[in-house]
């Protein structure tokens, strides 16, 4: 049998440190889900099943891990994601956003809560959050874009509005400060956003 060739092992080396990266970052975001909002490298490396040295040799700092599990959440949430059809009634494009924002925000939870404690320290996840509440605005703007014209001159202000409510500044008073389960959530996420938008159709 020939012995492989450099660009077989160059391969097989990219792929093991496809591999390791991959574990840590998701070792990161194992113990986020299970309440350290703050773990240390060597706890992430303990989870991930790799030396501290491994950690390091593959993130130089934890800005990279940041920026990895924010890339690693943006796929999960890419997969979960279902675009609601903007042709729909008013009524069931809310239910139907609303439905899908609490998943979203759901998975992001506890992230989101860790993000809060790092981010004054963190320019990768100032990044992140922008990222993300631009995101939810654009497509708030996209989905709801007649409602949002019909409401004229308020139009900015609804718009700043929705912007809080369907983003984890929104949720997070809903969950953690008012301690509400999430069909509680959700329904008064639904409430809110139906109040914010008028009703197109009927002007």
């Amino acid at each position: 049998m020939s012995e492989p060739g450099p660009r077989q092992r160059v391969d097989g080396r990219t792929l093991r440190a496809e591999r390791t990266r991959r574990a840590i970052t998701d070792a990161y975001l194992a113990l986020l889900e299970e309440g350290e909002l703050k773990p240390t490298a060597e706890r992430i490396a303990e989870r991930a099943g790799v030396s501290l040295r491994a950690l390091w040799t593959n993130f130089k700092d934890m800005e990279r891990l940041f920026a990895a599990a924010g890339e690693r959440l943006m796929e999960r949430q890419a997969a979960e994601f279902r675009p609601v059809p903007p042709e729909l009634p008013l009524p069931r494009r809310i239910e139907l956003y609303c439905e899908q924002r609490a998943r979203l925000l759901e998975l992001i939870a506890p992230a989101a809560r860790a993000a809060r404690i790092r981010e004054p320290f963190s320019a990768q996840l100032r990044r992140d959050r922008e990222w993300y509440v631009n995101t939810a605005r654009e497509e708030v703007e996209t989905l709801f874009a007649a409602e949002l014209d019909a409401a004229g001159d308020a139009r900015s202000e609804v718009l700043d509005a929705l912007t809080v409510a369907v983003t984890f500044t929104g949720w997070s008073m809903w969950r953690d400060d008012l301690r509400l389960d999430v069909p509680s959530a959700t329904a008064v996420l639904r409430r809110v956003v139906s109040a914010l938008l008028p009703d197109a159709s009927t002007t």
